[in-house]
């Protein structure tokens, strides 16, 4: 908790009503913080898995289980272990098995590529790794030229029912090869759990709340991708303002944990928070938007959380039709920016499915584990990510400099608490540059985002700093952009980048998704380039719309304009080639010719 501190403003304090801004945050870890709630609610479900439930009284035996399996394998205090996986049983329980003995947990995409994975080893310097046994060849492959660590490798039926997991093995099962005996580095998941049964020493280690528990990974302020490193306090932190500020929680909710667990968002709002309260996770190892309305149905969750290409998905997903959505309780969107379009739609959304609520934005970054700011429950301001959660503070700043902007001025973001990284893994530049100690004494967290506050505290996001884009001199951002594209009638989604322009810097592109049933026509095209110059300005015309069926999408479910932006860089790079190819070719041919005479 800071400090009382004159020279630090809160004018966001009288959202607050009756609600608290200072927390108490005990000297525990995450595991202590789960055996707390799980002694008060041995019998709640703690977790449910493809029609398994879990208790809280059993995933505590299995997290020690597990604990005294890992330590008999060798691993000890500060050690690193890498969990590639998607949200199961064996995932969850490793990561606070981990914790409880002392150990890192370094979180990966197991869809990452073989080089990815090889990185994110060798960067965390990992000791062991879990994974799935359908992920083992990327593993395997790794091998032929690197030393990787001891492998765990679990299987999607060792979690289920006896009856589905028959039916698992007979299914898809089938289409996953077995594990080669051959591979001594393997230990199977089932074997680990004999060896937890049969060890007997000591295995528990007294950690502080401070120390560090977690690796997550984001693209840091450079692009580059960064290991953050997390301790204790930073998720117990979260966990305990995301419940203050949510006093509609009552435990026994459930939440459909569809975010995945190598997310700050899936990691720690979806499983740490609600395991911390005595929720109900309702893991999700593989989703799509076409089984999203299944599973709303047949599970009927009190919260959902996503990124805002969900949403989008669900209000074009048919199946979605007859679903009765008034279980609900709260519906939040993080990740990215939440378009007012798309907010406005999906409230109506909502509305229209017998819920009695509407999307409440959020906003935060890996580097303060996800959430810092939320849309709260009294109050909403269009185009506003709400009002920093308890103990958390925000101020804008000139861009590039530590120097506070009045209220209504745009500039950086900026942001201390409970929350904030110790830093970022093996780059102690980079770590210096986002973490700096402001004249006010704090050290604070500087986003690279770009945004504005109201004199009433309300925040409002813009975009990264780095995306915009500068063209004839005029600052233009492309989040205003896309919202102005995502308005019209006939356009689903919409990405907006700068593509290098000698006598502009930088001149607009547009790239857009249509509605189902729309064409992409010439007409089509007219129709928005008119569209565009009534409602947006000269400066920031488009000088060209590009339709596409998809548009791309980071791991996480965002908008990855990067790719487009690398897509067009390509482009324009082959028709230089091809230009100077077409001015070489007829000289090379003239010099060739035959002379006549």
């Amino acid at each position: 908790m800071i400090e009382a501190n004159e020279a630090v403003k809160a004018p966001w304090l009288k959202a607050y009503g009756d609600l608290p801004f200072h927390l108490e945050y005990p000297d525990t870890t995450m595991f202590e913080n789960v055996e707390r709630i799980a002694k008060q609610y041995p019998d709640y479900i703690a977790f449910e898995f493809l029609g398994k439930s879990t208790t809280y009284s059993e995933f505590i035996a299995n997290i020690r289980r597990t604990a005294k399996g890992l330590t008999a394998m060798g691993i000890k205090e500060n050690d690193r272990v890498t969990i590639c996986m998607p949200n199961t049983p064996q995932g969850v329980i490793t990561f606070y098995a981990l914790n409880l003995i002392g150990a890192i947990s370094n979180m990966i995409h197991p869809l990452s590529s073989e080089g990815e994975i090889a990185f994110y080893l060798e960067e965390s310097e990992s000791v062991a790794a879990l994974t799935l046994d359908q992920f083992y060849p990327k593993f395997a492959e790794i091998a032929k030229t690197k030393a990787i660590p001891k492998l765990i490798i679990a299987n999607i039926g060792d979690a289920l029912s006896p009856i589905k997991r028959l039916g698992y093995k007979l299914t898809e099962g089938r289409k996953i090869a077995k594990v080669p005996e051959s591979d001594k580095n393997v230990i199977l998941w089932n074997d680990l759990m004999s060896l937890g049964d049969s060890y007997t020493g000591p295995y528990e280690v007294k950690r502080k709340a401070t120390d560090p528990a977690v690796i997550l990974y984001s693209g840091g302020t450079s692009g580059k991708t960064k290991g953050i490193l997390l301790s204790n306090l930073n998720f117990n932190a979260l966990a305990e303002q995301t419940i203050t500020v949510n006093p509609i929680y009552d435990p026994g909710d459930r939440v459909l944990a569809v975010m995945p667990i190598f997310h700050g968002f899936g990691l720690g709002i979806s499983i740490h928070t609600f395991l911390s309260y005595g929720g109900t996770c309702i893991l999700v190892p593989r989703f799509n938007a076409q089984t999203y309305a299944e599973l709303l149905r047949k599970q009927r969750p009190n919260f959902i959380a996503g990124v805002p290409t969900l949403y989008e998905a669900l209000l074009r997903n048919s199946d979605m039709d007859d679903v009765d959505l008034s279980c609900l309780k709260g519906v939040f969107s993080g990740g990215d920016s939440l378009s007012i379009e798309l907010k406005k739609k999906f409230d109506k959304f909502l509305a229209d499915h017998n819920a009695n609520i509407q999307v409440r934005e959020g906003y935060g970054m890996t580097e303060c584990v996800t959430a810092s700011c939320l849309t709260p429950l009294s109050e909403s301001r269009e185009g506003s990510i709400g009002v920093p959660y308890p103990d958390t503070y925000y101020k804008i700043v000139k861009v590039n400099t530590t120097e506070e902007v009045p209220y209504g001025e745009e500039g950086e973001i900026c942001l201390t608490g409970p929350t904030m990284m110790l830093g970022y893994l093996n780059n102690p530049e980079e770590t210096t540059e986002t973490l700096k100690k402001h004249a006010d004494g704090l050290t604070w967290l500087h986003t690279g985002d770009l945004g504005m506050m109201d004199e009433d505290g309300f925040v409002y996001f813009r975009q990264r700093i780095k995306r915009m884009i500068v063209s004839s001199g005029y600052n233009i951002y492309p989040s205003a952009l896309e919202n102005i594209f995502d308005a019209h009638e006939k356009v689903l989604m919409s990405c907006i980048i700068g593509v290098p322009d000698e006598l502009k810097i930088q001149k607009i592109k547009a790239f857009v998704q249509l509605k189902p049933g729309i064409k992409p026509t010439q007409e089509v095209k007219d129709e928005l380039f008119a569209y565009c110059r009534k409602n947006i300005a000269k400066y920031s015309m488009p000088y060209d719309i590009e339709f596409r069926e998809e548009l791309p999408r980071t791991l996480v479910g965002k908008v990855a304009y990067k790719i487009l932006e690398q897509e067009e860089a390509d482009r324009r790079v082959a028709e230089a080639q091809a230009k100077a190819m077409e001015t070489v070719l007829p000289a090379e041919a003239e010099q060739k010719a035959p002379v006549v005479g």
